[in-house]
């Protein structure tokens, strides 16, 4: 189906949002599409809030109504503001995403913030495991400047996206192609790192009915999605692997299905880990956990 053309007197900022609640007004909240209009202008044309209130006259061009145009009717079809810009907010950073990648969550900021209490010297190795956009490794590479971040993923494309991001960002980071099943950590690996990091896939397929459309029609499955008769497959792979490679008192940290706080930690003990702690989220959900290598 055509795209519904905005009409020509809708060529200004000002008009354009005014244009955009009327046509989204049964979509989303009033307060969601305000904020959709803040991201895409900032995009478009580099506006604050600020620049949005006070330069609402701004015209725009055929290119821009364009971009507009087809961007609400992506987001009538719930997709996701950050794959329609092409990027987003994590930290303090500006990452590029794709459908290839997860769009960053506030839960994942907290993972890293609390990583970094956990860095005591700027000689601190850290790996990413499933790295997808990169943003824990250049999270943590951002807050710890001297830091050096490692990041494995299985999908080649998504790898190119995080080099992206840490060139966009001006952080060095090592990415590479690791499929965590199978690899065999050998010497080059042992005794590695003073941290390792995942989140891994732990949706159970079964909690596909429970999400959103943003969620479940456009971000990718293979980032998202675990078999119910196995949803801890990853963090005991992690788990075990990550000992032979982490350095004596290393940490290990993982964000965590909210249903398995227990059972993930109850995981990480039998493996021989000590100081196993589960940590909630600003939701007050179970979303992060650690263990120590001793």
């Amino acid at each position: 189906m055509p795209f519904k053309i905005i009409k020509m007197s809708v060529k200004k900022v000002s008009g354009f949002i005014q244009f955009m609640q009327e046509e989204l007004k049964y979509s989303y909240p009033a307060s969601e599409i305000r904020e959709f209009a803040n991201i895409i202008f900032e995009y478009l044309l580099g506006f604050t809030k600020t620049d949005i209130l006070i330069k609402g006259e701004t015209d725009l061009n055929e290119n821009q109504i364009k971009f507009l145009n087809n961007s609400i009717e992506r987001l009538k079809k719930q997709e996701p503001i950050q794959y329609i810009t092409g990027e987003t907010e994590f930290l303090d950073l500006k990452l590029k995403v794709t459908t290839e990648t997860l769009i960053p969550r506030p839960e994942t900021e907290e993972l890293v913030m609390w990583i970094s209490e956990h860095i005591k010297s700027d000689s601190c190795k850290i790996l990413d495991i499933g790295t997808g956009s990169g943003c824990i490794a250049l999270g943590l590479k951002s807050i710890n400047k001297g830091v050096i971040v490692e990041g494995w993923d299985v999908n080649k494309r998504t790898l190119e996206t995080a080099k992206s991001n840490a060139k966009l960002n001006r952080l060095d980071a090592i990415f590479l192609q690791v499929d965590i099943f199978a690899f065999d950590p050998d010497n080059n690996y042992k005794n590695k790192f003073d941290i390792i990091v995942s989140n891994p896939p732990y949706v159970r397929e079964s909690e596909k009915k429970l999400m959103l459309p943003n969620v479940l029609d456009y971000e990718p499955h293979l980032a998202l999605f675990v078999k119910d008769d196995n949803p801890l497959i990853f963090y005991r792979e992690i788990a075990r692997k990550a000992k032979s490679m982490l350095k004596q008192n290393g940490y290990l940290f993982f964000e965590i299905n909210e249903a398995f706080g227990k059972e993930t930690s109850e995981l990480l003990k039998s493996e021989g880990y000590t100081e196993v702690e589960v940590k909630k989220d600003i939701n007050g959900k179970d979303r992060m956990l650690k263990g120590k290598l001793t």
